[in-house]
């Protein structure tokens, strides 16, 4: 029996830590269980050769807004050379409306719904032993012979701790990014986020995170991603692995955090200030600076703290900080997103990403969007077209300003020269806007 765990990754670069967890999880069928890693930028015919000729009993595959449709269309074809294999799908792309998602992809047996990796180990025990039955393994959707769709629910989450380390052997991850989870859930609630919808927030052992840090530093690996969704939440628990990688540090290892600045506190910033240059980088949601937008998508945020904390990590030159806004917030129009591009502008972050609003499955903005006026795209990535507050016009005119942004700011080959022009104009925003109106009006795009 071979049950094969496939992921098709945004990038060669990345790598899929859901499909990892769950092998280790499965560790006892360590033989019995085949991992294979894919791009979307992949010829679909080659993964199809490769996945073919792995001779499969089961095929698992990973589903998320950015692979759905090429996994769909992947999974359509698989199916008519392998006529007779079971196809589960897992993921948070698949896991909200799962009965529709069988429905519409009769190329599928069924859905892993929710954290996977129980209900994986169950799957495999399913198909090497007969035990348990489907209809006894809860975390399932799945298609009935006579065609009715059996939902046996979510499974309740499970503790961090006993997730196995997946990265025992590193020789599959060189030249690519580390991902690592030391905490689940978040204590947020924001609207356009799915971490919102599980409360249940909940950390590994802090002796485990140590030990499998030490892992990645003995190995000398270049990056480590943290996915936590907020990672300085808990004071106690950041502090001893912010403390852990400075009195531990390499010298090489970079690790990243997506924190939440506000509440930064002085003991946190005073230990951030004596890191090494390139040892940490801090990702900062900041997504809007007007007020009533915040309020609405049930943020809780004080950019006044935000902008002091910043500063204050930014004076010690040693931390690059990436910062955020969405562009499409409830009533966010297109004055209010000037300012709020303005206002993270002038704190001069090393990396100023401008995205815009995914409404995401699952969601309260999902949920929301026929009130906001949200109108957004039908296939992946969900990405708004226009809302009560902001037209398509609109829209296209702010993909022009984040265009430039990539290429004049985020490339970090202009800086002397920005900061020049920027001196020529009233705000930020205004420089930004002629450059994109140059670009639109000479055929540079």
């Amino acid at each position: 029996m071979k049950i094969l765990l496939a992921a098709c990754n945004a990038k060669y670069i990345h790598s899929n830590l859901a499909v990892f967890n769950l092998k280790a999880c499965a560790k006892e069928y360590d033989s019995n269980v085949v991992l294979r890693e894919y791009t979307i930028n992949q010829q679909k015919d080659d993964i199809l050769k490769d996945i073919y000729r792995c001779h499969p009993d089961v095929i698992c595959i990973s589903c998320y807004i950015w692979n759905i449709t090429f996994v769909r269309e992947l999974m359509q074809d698989l199916r008519k050379i392998l006529p007779d294999v079971p196809f589960w799908a897992g993921g948070p792309e698949v896991s909200y409306d799962a009965e529709e998602f069988l429905k519409k992809n009769p190329a599928f047996d069924g859905v892993m719904v929710g954290e996977g990796e129980e209900t994986f180990l169950e799957l495999v025990k399913h198909y090497m032993n007969g035990s348990p039955s489907l209809e006894k393994t809860t975390g399932l959707v799945y298609c009935k012979p006579d065609g009715t769709i059996q939902n046996n629910g979510w499974r309740q989450i499970m503790d961090l701790s006993r997730v196995p380390f997946a990265y025992e052997d590193l020789k599959d991850f060189e030249n690519r990014i580390i991902y690592y989870e030391s905490s689940r859930g978040c204590p947020f609630s924001c609207s356009y986020c799915l971490s919102s919808v599980d409360k249940k927030l909940r950390f590994r052992d802090l002796e485990l995170v140590k030990k499998e840090l030490q892992f990645f530093l003995d190995h000398k690996v270049p990056q480590v991603k943290f996915v936590d969704r907020t990672f300085n939440c808990n004071h106690r628990h950041s502090m001893a692995i912010w403390r852990y990688i400075k009195e531990h540090d390499n010298g090489i290892t970079n690790f990243h955090f997506e924190i939440a600045a506000d509440i930064l506190n002085e003991e946190e910033m005073d230990l951030l200030a004596t890191f090494r240059p390139g040892l940490a980088q801090l990702e900062i949601g900041v997504q809007s600076t007007n007020i009533q937008t915040i309020h609405e998508i049930d943020r809780v945020m004080d950019f006044d703290m935000v902008t002091q904390k910043v500063q204050r990590v930014a004076s010690a030159e040693n931390i690059h900080q990436h910062l955020d806004l969405i562009a499409g917030l409830p009533y966010e129009n297109l004055e209010s997103f000037k300012k709020s591009f303005n206002d993270v502008y002038r704190l001069r972050p090393q990396q100023f990403q401008l995205g815009f609003l995914k409404v995401l499955k699952g969601s309260k903005m999902h949920e929301k969007a026929g009130e906001y006026g949200i109108v957004y795209h039908t296939r992946p990535m969900y990405e708004v077209l226009s809302t009560n507050w902001l037209t398509y016009d609109e829209v296209i005119y702010l993909k022009g300003i984040e265009e430039m942004v990539e290429v004049y700011y985020n490339s970090c080959q202009f800086r002397c020269t920005m900061l020049a022009l920027e001196a020529e104009f009233d705000t930020p925003f205004a420089m930004y806007e002629a450059l994109a109106e140059y670009y639109e009006e000479n055929g540079l795009n």
